[in-house]
């Protein structure tokens, strides 16, 4: 009986393709909807993520905005942070100034900081080294570069001991940065003393404003934020003079954005796949009526009620089902076209298909099929086998 069911719906969906495709298109374009959003937004998180978590789970990054006449200097930073329970401490600030090496030049965030950071923020040099203390003692001017400075302005990886300009000022090259192959993106960098910085930019003194810490061996970050934390109240005694931010922090706080922001393009979703089933159900309506005669004579030669519903029923979870699958393979094509587009822009992303929220299209659209129908199939059944036969509709 089921199968005869499913053979009679298949051959009413198929001798109107038409109307059928088109009864389909609200489910389609939810589906899409849904799995395409969610996606997207799922792939921008997880490039998100993976950029906050290359910078370390135990940093911490202070910004001082009022140091209330008793500023933190570059020379007294370590004194300062003097705890336990901290591990390294970095003051840091940045510029973006142009890069030149012959004819070759390119626009870089040029960052001023101390011998500390390449071991706070995990940099790999390469070739050459990082920044000595001497060197901020001395304002000297020599530079860690990244990877990309290297080949696409010196025109090699082996940089180290050549000269480029910065801000028209020149400096030797005494490392090189380990090339991220899993960044798209060419990376302009640099990294100079901070004593250094503060002769090339005047919004750069010896009042630092920004310092990154990490935690101490064996201690959890958390414990370093609290000591961080009393430290600078201690100091400013007022907490809005300063903000603490820790990689963790920053994972949640966009964890909990994109979740809702999920939830918010999945509604918009689940309304598109709403209309969709008023469109499947006005349709099945229109079905049972052209079908009256047909409803009759199965009533009259023994159909029973059940048997009627079922097959409307089914003819209603098909066209839903259909749709759903048709969404399925569009949304798949979609996302490989924005991940290629994506790459061929030199964007890390990777748009991938979840799923779970797949099947959740697949659930959403069973309910549809099953929710809408109902009432079609419900109108089907109680019909009079006379009244049916009758009916020249």
């Amino acid at each position: 009986m089921v199968l005869q069911s499913f053979k009679m719906a298949w051959k009413s969906i198929a001798s109107n393709k038409m109307r059928s495709f088109l009864t389909m298109l609200g489910i389609i374009i939810g589906v899409m909807s849904l799995v395409v959003l969610v996606s997207l937004v799922s792939g921008t998180t997880d490039s998100v993520q993976n950029s906050i978590s290359s910078m370390g789970t135990d940093l911490l990054q202070v910004t001082i905005s009022d140091d209330g006449g008793t500023p933190i200097r570059l020379d007294d930073v370590e004194e300062v942070f003097d705890d336990d329970s901290i591990g390294a401490v970095a003051a840091l600030s940045q510029e973006s100034f142009t890069v030149e090496s012959g004819s070759t030049s390119e626009d870089a965030t040029v960052y001023g900081t101390t011998s500390s950071y390449g071991d706070i923020a995990g940099l790999e040099v390469v070739t050459g080294r990082f920044i000595y203390n001497i060197d901020n003692d001395n304002h000297t001017n020599v530079a860690v570069i990244s990877y990309d400075i290297a080949t696409e302005i010196l025109g090699t990886a082996n940089a180290v001991g050549s000269e480029i300009s910065i801000n028209g000022t020149t400096f030797t090259v005494v490392g090189i940065l380990e090339n991220d192959d899993d960044d798209t993106n060419s990376v302009y960098e640099v990294y100079i003393p901070y004593t250094t910085l503060i002769r090339q930019s005047s919004s750069v003194t010896t009042e630092v404003s920004s310092i990154v810490i990490s935690a101490a061996d064996g201690v959890d970050v958390d414990e370093t934020e609290s000591a961080v934390e009393t430290i600078l109240y201690d100091r400013f005694g007022d907490e809005d003079a300063y903000s603490i931010m820790s990689s963790s922090t920053i994972e949640e706080a966009m964890e909990s954005v994109t979740n809702t922001l999920a939830l918010l393009l999945g509604g918009i979703a689940a309304i598109s796949l709403l209309v969709g089933g008023i469109g499947i159900m006005n349709i099945m309506l229109v079905s049972v009526t052209e079908r009256t005669r047909e409803i009759g004579i199965r009533k009259a030669i023994g159909a029973g009620r059940g048997v009627i519903m079922l097959q409307f029923l089914i003819e209603s979870l098909m066209v839903s089902l259909m749709g759903c699958g048709i969404g399925i393979a569009g949304s798949w094509i979609a996302l490989r076209i924005a991940s290629v587009v994506a790459a061929n822009n030199e964007y890390d992303l990777s748009f991938t298909m979840s799923m779970g929220v797949v099947w959740a299209s697949v659930a959403f659209s069973v309910a549809i099929g099953v929710i809408f129908g109902l009432y079609p199939a419900n109108k089907a059944a109680k019909k009079n086998p006379i009244e049916a036969l009758r009916y020249m509709g």
